[in-house]
């Protein structure tokens, strides 16, 4: 089937002015032309503009905004969580000094623009890339070495903040999924497991790399019982904003926070670097921080060793090419590429998780940088 049809943003702008100005308490919010970023909508669907209005004190403002809806017409995630990223970023920017959107209000009415949302503030800066990737071109790659380096470390400094928090105490127990068992390691190995199921679609054997992948991950698997802390769980550069300064200037994506063993993130974090420079071919862009430092980084600030990284490399890698299994058939469905693409099964992150696993490689990748 085509991929749907974009929403009608001039209806839009109407049907969010009144709102924010019910929000307000306002007469009325002029709400300025609505951007819609290509290829949103299918992990969550993005809405930026910029909306001005006369407070009940006489005063004139306004105020950049972005407005995250929850996707219908497709799903990535085994379970679409869509508030609890509200309820992470409400937490976080009224409670920590972690850097991230100002979160006004989330409305779960339907009826307003198709599917609940939440209204955040925009934040002034610039991201990293995916598509096309950051280690080609973007904010990093015009960068100096030194500004470079500078970056990187603000960014992985707030890695470490995250995981120093108390979530216990910022009451974030709700991240936890008791239906897929304890707490930690084999909470996030089940997790995976249902999801690789409900991605192949019957057919686990059409993807050998990923299959190969969870039985190894079963038969090594950590202990039981490890630390557990607040994960942002897509954690990687390309999650970040920088003002021109390339100052750090918010922490985004938050659908894939959990509760887990932190080094977690610290792998993916990892995987995601090698997956923008090896996995595309490339090396690392001079003044990048080497893997040595980040890791003695995130072992001092955290006063322990980041046991089972290897383990947890390999689960990102899996992780990763789950999702990618399900972006790929998305592709497919929306006829954005042809049926016999390879790209649900030989993604890079596939390719990676093959190549770390010393399995036989793929099929030849059909399709560009981004997967």
């Amino acid at each position: 089937m085509p991929i749907p049809e974009q929403r009608d943003l001039e209806k839009a702008r109407t049907v969010i002015g009144e709102w924010l100005a019910r929000k307000l308490d306002v007469p009325s919010v002029d709400v300025g032309p609505i951007s819609a970023p290509a290829m949103t909508g299918f992990s969550n669907e993005t809405l930026l503009f910029d909306a001005s209005w006369t407070g009940r004190d006489g005063a004139a403002r306004t105020e950049g905004f972005v407005v995250r809806v929850k996707p219908t017409s497709y799903r990535v995630f085994l379970e679409s969580d869509f508030e609890q990223q509200y309820r992470v970023l409400k937490t976080l920017g009224e409670r920590t000094d972690v850097p991230v959107p100002r979160v006004h209000w989330y409305e779960d009415d339907e009826a307003v623009l198709g599917a609940p949302f939440f209204l955040m503030s925009k934040v002034d800066g610039t991201a990293a890339t995916d598509n096309p990737p950051y280690t080609v071109t973007g904010v990093l790659f015009d960068a100096t070495p030194e500004q470079r380096g500078r970056a990187i470390r603000a960014g992985f400094d707030a890695l470490v903040r995250i995981h120093r928090l108390d979530w216990r105490a910022l009451g974030l127990e709700f991240l936890d999924k008791p239906q897929y068992g304890p707490t930690g390691v084999d909470q996030q190995l089940r997790y995976y497991e249902e999801s690789f199921a409900w991605a192949a679609r019957g057919e686990p054997d059409r993807f050998p790399v990923a299959k190969a992948g969870l039985e190894w991950l079963r038969a090594n698997k950590p202990p039981s019982g490890g630390p557990v802390a607040l994960c942002w769980g897509d954690a990687r550069v390309s999650n970040q904003m920088f003002d021109r300064d390339l100052r750090l200037a918010a922490v985004l994506d938050w659908e894939m926070a959990t509760l887990a063993d932190p080094v977690m993130d610290l792998a993916w974090w990892l995987f995601c670097e090698r997956h923008f420079t090896e996995g595309i071919g490339i090396p690392p862009l001079e003044g990048f921080p080497p893997r040595s430092e980040l890791v003695a980084t995130w072992e001092d600030a955290l006063g322990r060793r980041a046991e089972h990284l290897e383990w947890y490399e390999r689960f990102a890698g899996l992780r990763f090419a789950v999702i990618m299994m399900r972006i790929g058939q998305m592709l497919v469905e929306f006829e954005l590429i042809p049926p016999d693409s390879t790209m649900a099964v030989s993604s890079i992150p596939a390719q990676m998780l093959a190549k770390d696993l010393g399995l036989p490689p793929p099929p030849p990748l059909d399709i560009g940088f981004a997967t």
